[in-house]
């Protein structure tokens, strides 16, 4: 096979890829814009509680950052399953958040400040698993891409926020909840302007 042919078939494994990853995104997307919209719709019933909507922020912007930066698995030349695997795994994991988030319903529970209090640990175990699942993606993407746009900033980034993740899971302070979340969050607002405003 020559070098045209595998690069046109290794193309149209990256669209195959890239077709699947954004369909299991996109129900995320929709979970999370579905969910702000109660908040419109029952302004009476459905109370915000700040720190809930900020992680539903961070979420919302991982993922289409997330979306965006997946475009440098074009450079892959050899696809494989347990890639693929991973690819799949990592955007099933902001399924999870997203339906942790805004669970089906949460009628037993004093609303969104109750409801994210109790839930707490299990959301910030997946966005542990997340942090630690990105490092493995983007390694994948290979050395030159990773030392072309980070550098030392991504691993000093990925530390903070895995430890931020980490302490969230053994300490249960709303104190700690808000200020990690307005850190994460401002961190990924930063992240996102300075390194990824054009697709390259």
């Amino acid at each position: 096979m020559n070098v045209d042919a595998l690069t046109q078939e290794n193309h149209e494994i990256f669209v195959h890829i890239r077709i699947i990853v954004g369909m299991i995104l996109g129900l995320s997307v929709a979970r999370l814009v579905t969910g702000v919209t109660r908040f419109i719709q029952h302004p009476g019933k459905e109370k915000i509680y700040p720190v809930h909507l900020g992680w539903v922020v961070f979420v919302f912007l991982f993922i289409i950052h997330f979306w965006w930066f997946e475009f440098a698995l074009s450079q892959i030349k050899a696809w494989t399953f347990s890639l693929y695997f991973l690819l799949i795994s990592y955007s099933i994991v902001f399924v999870m958040l997203a339906a942790m988030l805004f669970p089906d319903q949460i009628g037993e529970y004093k609303g969104f400040r109750d409801y994210f209090r109790q839930r707490r640990k299990w959301f910030y175990a997946l966005l542990l698993l997340l942090f630690l699942v990105d490092v493995v993606d983007t390694l994948t993407k290979g050395q030159s891409y990773y030392h072309h746009l980070y550098g030392w900033a991504y691993p000093v980034r990925q530390s903070l926020l895995i430890g931020g993740a980490g302490g969230a899971l053994l300490f249960g302070s709303e104190r700690y909840d808000a200020g990690f979340v307005v850190f994460a969050l401002l961190f990924q607002i930063v992240w996102i302007a300075s390194l990824f405003d054009v697709l390259a």
